[in-house]
């Protein structure tokens, strides 16, 4: 298997506001670097696309990318042609390699505009690269930028490197990716969301061994999808004992819930659910289970406590 590391690079409204039924983003360069399973390079892909939703380039956008109108007006290709020799260049046995969680998001959005299938397939794995460079690199909660990034790993760059350019960012981030331990931590995929599971059998359990991971079908409400005994049962990471809630599924917002449960061999498993937005004004739940430690427990006591008052 192949990795296809890409950056997008995306203009948007003056007003800030959607046109119509069009993405809030359009993307206008795509920059990709091809590697095989060992870090060697194949190959490399860098497009700029026309706009033809907001075919202005805002002001902060051409700041940050140093794209702007003239660029795009003299290497600027339709948005389908670019994409389709974005996937050609992908190849047949691929995995995408991002670095955070957007650019996936917005390739789909464009392609749902453009009445362009995708042809991913589902459910879709991709490696959020930033998110694995934490886990080796730092506590695993933290987010740095890529530049950062390539800072603490001593990857050479000078003053005019141009970050945010989609191509420069995506050769950056296959130098990052080659400092990362697949074998450690390639078992972390992340999921998209963009397409979601239809019935409660498509619905994604994934297991990373002290955590656990579910996306449900959508729901048409939050009330709903809180009366799923899918959806709110707990059962211990480890060995998959079914566990009885010692805190009970509760809310401080509204959008994320808590629970804390105890197995008898693997001690306290912390619950959060994250209710989010599905088309149609429906929901869907990504839900985490955990093993933590006494110290996480009270943490989350505490958390009750806060709501309570």
């Amino acid at each position: 298997m192949n990795y296809i590391i890409f950056d997008l690079e995306w203009n948007q409204s003056y007003n800030g506001h959607p046109k119509g039924n069009a993405p809030a983003f359009e993307i206008i360069e795509v920059g990709a670097v091809k590697v095989d399973e060992k870090g060697n390079e194949i190959g490399r892909f860098h497009r700029y696309v026309a706009p033809s939703i907001y075919k202005r380039v805002h002001y902060k956008i051409k700041e940050v990318t140093g794209i702007d109108n003239k660029l795009l007006r003299e290497e600027g290709e339709q948005f389908k042609t670019v994409y389709r020799d974005f996937i050609s260049f992908c190849g047949s046995d691929y995995r995408f390699c991002t670095w955070g969680d957007m650019d996936l998001t917005e390739l789909q959005n464009n392609c749902d505009y453009y009445r362009i299938r995708p042809g991913f397939g589902f459910p879709l794995f991709f490696y959020d690269l930033q998110k694995l460079f934490s886990l080796q690199y730092q506590d695993g909660r933290e987010r740095i930028n890529l530049k950062g990034a390539a800072e603490l790993l001593g990857i050479e760059s000078d003053e005019n490197t141009h970050f945010h350019s989609a191509y420069v960012d995506a050769l950056y981030t296959a130098e990052v990716f080659r400092h990362i331990d697949m074998d450690a931590f390639g078992r972390y995929v992340s999921v998209d969301y963009h397409v979601l599971p239809k019935t409660d059998d498509d619905e994604i359990y994934l297991n990373f061994g002290t955590y656990t991971k579910f996306i449900s079908r959508p729901f048409a409400d939050r009330e709903g999808a809180m009366n799923d005994r899918i959806v709110t049962g707990c059962a211990c990471c480890v060995c998959g004992r079914p566990l009885r809630k010692k805190i009970r599924w509760f809310s401080t917002n509204g959008k994320q819930y808590y629970s804390l449960c105890y197995c008898p061999d693997h001690g306290f498993v912390k619950g959060k659910i994250r209710v989010k937005k599905a088309p149609g004004g429906r929901v869907f739940i990504v839900k985490t289970q955990k093993l933590t430690d006494e110290e996480g427990a009270q943490s989350i006591r505490d958390k009750k406590n806060s709501a309570k008052k």
